[in-house]
């Protein structure tokens, strides 16, 4: 086994725990610890990638080009990275965000559709960076098929695609058999990205790491949508008990999960009733201050609603379909 690559995602997926309100002083702030303890790859944009800002999606304090500058200027070693899903982020972000310094780009897409990330992947490529496909909810798709989509991402120019268990809903079995199929199939690089709503974050990342995966993600104190990604600080102290090299030091994740980040917390990141039902009924993990809003407002069980996303098999993109089936769920307990 190679020494790992950590990812970290602590500024981006983190931005959904904060409904996208993180301050330029406190990206700067974790971005110094994380640069410090060793972590290769640090992650900064809006929660939904580049070009994120939407009523739909909703509007970070700063705009990207002055989190992506704040955080360029205090990196010494880590590389910066920024996420872009097709149909919401575009080739010009892209640019913004490489005039802005960045070195890595991570295309995301759902997992049936990497079809779409052609242009994007072999635009970044075209511009020198390091380039990453990222299958999202995985959990929806057959093994084989999975494999099918990360070959198109290879094929286009990917050095590295992602299983990404957007929902938390992969168990410890489904994870093996995914990321070793990739493995198997691809000759480049592949990486794992996960929720922690089933309480199997680290478990499912470690597990990744023993078939082979060569990027592993994670953020401080798991600050991520729903019950967070796999918690950092946690995974690097597993690693290390396990004599799995990451080149990430433990010590400095610690000092920054409790003095900075979990501070910062308006809403606990933890594995509570919402959190289990996203991993349960399988619904992105972006979608729980949604459906908590929405649970208010309508006086429905977001528990109800949670499920009935998961029946229809609802993908980033369909937010608005909460308020539908809120208002769904309503109608008929009036009935």
């Amino acid at each position: 086994m190679g020494q790992i690559i950590i990812n970290d995602c602590t500024l981006r997926d983190g931005m959904h725990a904060l409904a996208h309100q993180y301050t330029l002083e406190q990206m700067v702030s974790v971005a110094s610890m994380l640069d410090a303890a060793g972590v290769q790859i640090i992650e900064v944009s809006h929660g939904d990638g580049l070009n994120g800002n939407s009523v739909n999606y909703g509007f970070s304090r700063h705009t990207e080009m002055e989190y992506l500058r704040a955080v360029r200027e205090v990196l010494k070693s880590a590389r910066l990275a920024a996420l872009l899903l097709p149909g919401i982020g575009t080739i010009e972000d892209m640019d913004m965000a490489i005039e802005a310094g960045i070195d890595t780009i991570r295309i995301a897409t759902h997992c049936t559709e990497a079809d779409v990330s052609k242009q994007h992947i072999e635009a970044a490529r075209e511009r020198g960076l390091d380039t990453v496909g990222f299958l999202m909810m995985a959990h929806m798709l057959e093994t084989s098929e999975l494999v099918k989509q990360a070959k198109l991402m290879e094929s286009y120019g990917a050095h590295c695609v992602y299983v990404t268990d957007s929902a938390g809903a992969l168990l410890m079995d489904e994870t093996r058999e995914k990321v070793r199929a990739l493995k198997d199939a691809l000759q480049c690089q592949v990486g794992f990205h996960n929720h922690h709503n089933l309480g199997l974050g680290v478990a499912n990342t470690v597990i990744a790491a023993e078939e082979g995966a060569d990027r592993l993600d994670g953020s401080i104190a798991g600050m991520g949508a729903g019950a967070g990604n796999c918690p950092l600080e946690v995974l690097v102290a597993v690693l290390n008990r396990m004599g799995i090299e990451s080149g990430v030091e433990l010590y400095p994740l610690l000092e920054c999960a409790e003095n900075v980040v979990r501070p910062l917390m308006t809403r606990p990141v933890q594995t509570d009733s919402s959190a289990i039902m996203l991993g349960y009924a399988g619904v992105y993990s972006s979608f729980l201050l949604h459906t908590e809003r929405a649970s208010k407002r309508f006086g429905v069980d977001s528990r109800d609603i949670l499920v009935e996303l998961g029946k229809r098999r609802m993908v980033g993109g369909q937010e608005d379909m909460i308020v539908d089936v809120a208002l769904e769920i309503l109608e008929k307990q009036k009935g």
